[in-house]
């Protein structure tokens, strides 16, 4: 739910131009929980502290953020916004006339139920483009949660690390996708403001990393499997999680902002539907992987992985060249370029302020 939540929120409060930036942090703390808890537990578990200690851990760090969140987040929903101010207005002229449209809608339970809790699924079913993005970033997701338990049988079996120095595996992928993202994501897009102001860039133009991430992460997948071998340098399969987590990062990027970008008013909606069927593989991947791993050892697992990666990077080039005959023919992604802010058209060209 939280996941859903800050998606939403994210597209509400950041415009085009900064959004990108905003998306980097909120999939990079997903991605760091997962990448950095390891290395905390496996310490926690040679010094011999109880596993209830993860959960006490656990539970200061949700307490912090509680702090935080009540504290510091605005509401970011424009048209409850919308709603505040006729209310206020309402108060301070006495004049009834101040409404707005959301405060006159009275909606029963039922169909407040089915506009908050149906909706992301039906976008999801109705659109192909939706549904072609959720599958691509939901097998990245599952296959991102995969490895964590093919990590043990490598690592932990194949080149018996302890439970400390097997959690520091997981650092190639944190650097990967913690590094790259500064150097390369944003300057692209900022490149493309300028190219197309005064007019918004198209969604297909966030594509652009994915396309390339996605041939990197189906070599990462062999070249992890193929030089897993214990006989092989530990030092070989360990750098394989550099490209691997930047790739990762990158394919999230390029796929939660054209998400974003294409459906504009209904963000919330397809992100929120993005991020359940994502969960949902995330929770499923790890239930067969150490078997997988285990039946058709390290090597031809990956490459099974690697093959299913092939079959599905062709989504992004698809979207890249179809997406703008797709979106027209859309009931949730707008047909036409919205206005540029003035804001926005200033941060893509420095001229303006001349």
């Amino acid at each position: 739910m939280i996941l859903i939540t800050i998606s939403a929120l994210v597209s509400d409060i950041w415009d085009a131009g900064n959004r990108g930036e905003a998306l980097a942090f909120f999939a990079l703390a997903p991605f760091t929980g997962l990448t950095l808890g390891p290395i905390v537990s496996g310490f926690m578990s040679v010094q011999g502290v109880s596993w209830r200690w993860l959960y006490w851990l656990l539970m200061f760090f949700a307490g912090i953020c509680l702090i935080l969140i009540s504290s510091t987040l605005p509401e970011a929903f424009v048209m409850h916004l919308m709603a505040r101010k006729a209310e206020r207005s309402r108060k301070e002229t006495g004049n009834d006339r101040y409404w707005a449209a959301m405060a006159k809608q009275k909606k029963s339970i039922g169909q407040h139920l089915k506009h908050v809790l149906a909706r992301p699924f039906i976008a999801l079913f109705r659109e192909p483009m939706l549904m072609a993005t959720t599958l691509c970033m939901s097998f990245v997701y599952g296959c991102m949660d995969l490895l964590f338990e093919a990590y043990s049988v490598v690592f932990l079996e194949g080149h018996n690390l302890s439970m400390g120095l097997f959690g520091l595996t997981f650092l190639p992928i944190f650097l990967g996708g913690c590094t790259d993202y500064p150097l390369i994501f944003n300057t692209r897009y900022v490149r493309s403001q300028k190219k197309h102001a005064p007019h918004p860039v198209p969604p297909e133009k966030r594509l652009e990393v994915a396309m390339f991430a996605a041939r990197m992460f189906m070599a990462s997948f062999f070249w992890f499997g193929w030089t897993s071998y214990p006989s092989i340098s530990l030092w070989t399969v360990l750098i394989a999680g550099y490209p691997l987590g930047w790739s990762i990062v990158w394919i999230f990027l390029a796929l939660f902002n054209y998400v974003a970008d294409a459906y504009l008013f209904v963000a919330a909606s397809a992100l929120a539907s993005l991020t359940v069927v994502r969960s949902c593989f995330g929770a499923g991947f790890p239930m067969f992987a150490t078997q997988m791993f285990e039946r058709l050892n390290s090597r031809w697992a990956s490459t099974l992985l690697g093959f299913i990666v092939l079959l599905m990077a062709p989504i992004p080039f698809v979207l890249f060249k179809y997406g703008p005959i797709i979106r027209k023919k859309s009931k949730y992604a707008p047909t036409k370029p919205m206005p540029v802010p003035v804001k926005e058209m200033t941060q893509a060209d420095p001229a303006n302020h001349a």
